[in-house]
């Protein structure tokens, strides 16, 4: 007699409802499936994993303002849960995030602008325990951020795009997470809350990020959004 394998046992985490909810209804579709747990806040989600360990945690990047997202919680789950393999599905969905998320021990990352078969693939491909990205994706990633996390002088990128990845490449992952923060509309006491960190903390890592940028006001920080976030 055959054995019939177990399900892909997963966990999901978005803080708004409307998506989890659609997300939870495609992915009970797949018979090889089994959603376990769907969770709109980090300490939710961790506090369900220590009871139960899953096999893949599809993650949003930015949650709200006061939760634990981003890099933080990529870093934690990879620490305490290192069996279960993490996937970011994320509308952040460009060169710099997802080399950042993947540093921080994500094995995989799909936009939320893309099909949602796509993270069905995603899932079962970190299943296997390889890493998923896609085509395009890994293709850009190679192309302007290889190994040693250097622009490649044979990148396809527009100058434009290429400088904004220089440049938010010589930003440690903390500055990142702030400046992502700050320009997402949040305000420095409220970014310090969220990492638990000092106001003068994250004031002079704000300070330092945008110097590395090559901005002297708030404003300037704001003209560039688009170009940092999706160039």
């Amino acid at each position: 007699m055959t054995l019939s394998k177990p399900p892909l046992r997963l966990m999901l985490l978005d803080d708004h409802a409307v998506v989890l909810q659609g997300l939870s209804c495609r992915l009970s579709q797949e018979p090889d499936f089994s959603i376990v747990g769907t969770h709109t806040g980090s300490k939710s989600l961790l506090a369900a994993l220590h009871k139960q360990p899953v096999d893949v945690a599809v993650l949003d990047y930015a949650l709200q303002p006061e939760d634990t997202d981003g890099l933080n919680l990529i870093r934690v789950l990879a620490r305490r849960f290192p069996q279960t393999a993490v996937l970011i599905m994320s509308a952040h969905y460009n060169t710099a995030t997802v080399a950042l998320a993947l540093r921080g021990g994500a094995r995989g990352f799909v936009g939320k602008q893309q099909d949602l078969d796509e993270l069905v693939t995603a899932i079962r491909t970190l299943a296997r325990g390889q890493v998923y990205l896609s085509p395009a994706m890994a293709e850009e990633l190679a192309s302007v951020m290889p190994s040693d996390g250097v622009p490649s002088s044979g990148s396809r990128h527009a100058p434009a795009a290429v400088g904004s990845l220089v440049r938010l490449a010589e930003l440690s992952p903390r500055e990142q997470e702030v400046i992502r923060c700050f320009m997402d509309g949040m305000t420095v006491s409220q970014i310090a809350e969220k990492f638990a960190r000092s106001i003068k903390t994250i004031s002079g890592q704000k300070q330092t990020a945008m110097r590395k940028l090559g901005l002297k006001a708030d404003h300037e920080l704001y003209i560039l959004r688009d170009e940092l976030k999706n160039g």
